[in-house]
């Protein structure tokens, strides 16, 4: 990737295809940080949800939604973030690839107010001992993402919507969110794993 943070030879091809390699080098030079600044620690803790890109060994991608309360990430240093793993369908599609391929990819995006999006590159690592985790309702691991490059996008694709309750799903202080319908349908519920002891707050 030479001295950029955001581009390798693909994306100079088509920079230069389309003439646009001016135009990226400078959206990397005036946007791209490696360190979370103010309003980028206010938004992603501020955040119900995000993307969450990642690769196993053979490169092979995965893009999953993850989601929970407003605060549920958080930013814990200057160029590090952490989040919840909460219970989900047993596959751990993502935190398997980071288990072999650390690099990822986050998309935070606001679709109830001005739109706005918010992108994270870096290297994530996944453990059930980090001492946070008894401060995450819900949480059976964390994830630690060290961030590499921190850059907004511009907004003008992204649809707008009116705020709406979080999912009955969503752990949270004081709730025990009920299991979802599938794991007691007929071809999954004698395969079901069981729900992991978490931080109840």
């Amino acid at each position: 990737m030479g001295d950029s943070l955001l581009y390798h030879d693909g994306n100079r091809r088509l920079q230069d295809r389309f003439e646009s390699r001016r135009i990226a080098d400078r959206l990397e030079e005036k946007l791209t940080r490696t360190s979370f600044s103010d309003d980028d620690k206010a938004f992603i803790e501020g955040a119900s949800f995000f993307f969450l890109a990642s690769a196993d060994g053979d490169g092979r991608p995965d893009c999953s939604f993850k989601g929970g309360m407003p605060g549920f990430v958080r930013v814990v240093g200057p160029r590090e973030l952490v989040f919840p793993d909460y219970d989900g369908n047993g596959m751990f599609k993502s935190l398997g690839n980071i288990l072999v391929n650390p690099a990822i990819g986050m998309l935070f995006i606001d679709l109830a107010g001005k739109p706005k999006r918010l992108r994270i590159n870096g290297v994530a690592a996944v453990t059930r001992d980090d001492p946070l985790i008894e401060t995450f309702v819900g949480a059976q691991m964390i994830v630690r993402v060290t961030a590499h490059a921190v850059f907004p996008n511009c907004p003008r694709y992204i649809p707008t919507s009116a705020a709406e309750q979080p999912s009955q799903y969503t752990p949270r202080p004081g709730y025990d969110p009920p299991e979802p319908a599938w794991k007691s349908f007929d071809d999954f519920k004698e395969y079901a794993h069981p729900r992991q002891p978490t931080p109840k707050g």
